[in-house]
């Protein structure tokens, strides 16, 4: 059990199999990402080479028929995204992008044609997706502010504009586009493949988070795609919200997962750590720290677990979500102020296991919804009145 499981959610809310799903991701994610993530992330480099195995271990598209290994919950989703994030974000990242944002978005607005085709492949870990939505002027309002064209000629669709902050976008193999129909206002989902004529990807550099995520600048000039690869289902900005709704809260995981993985890390430091004759864990101030961050995970914890429980009992709503990746983010960040604290000195070398994370916690805390925005989804939720600008 994870040290900071304190109250053992773990053998509680997942069956034998999950469990068993879960030791085998720990144990890979601990044998072979742990001791490669720091350097990846001070080179900005992803490692490439743990695609396929975190295809082997079904961490691509668990909650698709096309690319599930058993019927495992939403709540397992969540863990397995946790887990991921505990050891690195940024792969907890890659993994949200490609088996959540790009998978989810065929998934959800495919034809079952497009579903064969493009997602049992990329649930091998064949193909890589990026999720193409965010724009240079545009992120919390993208529904409102989308400037991405598409324009039908005869049977192919015409792509022109620009997308910014892409994760994936430099080496996937298909980026799920988001674009306004000239001709009906509304917003629909293309698949755009790597080397289309007219697309150019250019990577993010000086990133102070999530480093290892290859973040792109995305143009489209007359990017040509045909109409078997639009998105059958994507009609409107609502189609794209769905997506969004179902991947937030995994993001809410992956908050829990980098506050555990700054808790256990200061913990670990604290009481191998000597101060004046005694180790750092007998001091009380130190203590204080470590239970209010200790606190933050587990009351996050259980928010996510009833969060999932909710998507699987098919009772979860904006709302819901929203509130999970607000609070969690919220707690993530100080959680990983204090345990950056706890290490002293240490604390901003990436080496010594709280750095990477304290950094990470900022790009978390921002994408798939801002804390305000969120709040605002919660609020409309509570009040009845919309209090968007």
């Amino acid at each position: 059990m994870l040290t900071g499981d304190f109250y053992g959610f773990q053998d509680e809310v997942l069956t034998d199999r999950e469990r068993e799903a879960v030791l085998a991701l720990r144990a890979y994610l601990e044998a072979s990402v742990r001791p490669i993530a720091d350097d990846c992330w001070v080179r900005a480099r992803f490692p490439l080479e743990v695609v396929r195995p975190l295809a082997e271990l079904g961490c691509y598209g668990a909650a698709w028929p096309e690319t599930r290994r058993f019927e495992g919950s939403a709540v397992h989703r969540g863990w397995t995204a946790m887990e991921l994030a505990r050891v690195d974000a940024s792969v907890a990242t890659f993994v949200g992008v490609t088996s959540g944002l790009a998978m989810g978005s065929i998934a959800l607005t495919g034809s079952p044609e497009q579903r064969e085709r493009w997602l049992p492949r990329m649930g091998r870990g064949e193909l890589v997706g990026a999720f193409a939505l965010t724009e240079p002027a545009s992120g919390s309002d993208v529904a409102r502010g989308l400037s991405t064209t598409a324009r039908r000629e005869g049977g192919t669709w015409v792509l022109d504009g620009a997308k910014r902050w892409i994760g994936n976008a430099t080496f996937a193999d298909v980026l799920v586009v988001w674009a306004r129909d000239v001709a009906d206002g509304c917003v629909k989902g293309f698949l755009v493949t790597a080397g289309t004529p007219g697309l150019t990807t250019t990577r993010i550099e000086d990133k102070t988070a999530l480093r290892s995520v290859q973040n792109a600048d995305v143009v489209l000039r007359g990017v040509r795609v045909p109409e078997e690869r639009r998105l059958a289902g994507a009609r409107s900005f609502k189609d794209t919200a769905a997506v969004l709704r179902l991947t937030r809260a995994e993001v809410a995981w992956q908050a829990v997962g980098v506050a555990m993985g700054a808790y256990e890390a200061a913990l670990a430091h604290v009481g191998a750590r000597e101060q004046f004759g005694r180790p750092l864990a007998s001091r009380q101030l130190v203590q204080d720290l470590l239970v209010r961050s200790l606190g933050d995970v587990t009351a996050s914890l259980a928010l996510c677990v009833q969060a999932s429980r909710l998507l699987d009992a098919g009772r979860q709503r904006d709302a819901h979500s929203a509130l999970a990746k607000a609070y969690t983010t919220t707690r993530m960040r100080e959680t990983v102020a204090r345990c950056r604290e706890l290490l002293g000195g240490d604390g901003i070398l990436p080496a010594r296991g709280v750095a990477r994370h304290f950094a990470d916690a900022e790009a978390i805390y921002s994408y798939e919804g801002t804390r305000e925005v969120n709040t605002l989804i919660v609020g409309r939720a509570i009040t009845g009145h919309d209090a968007f600008a």
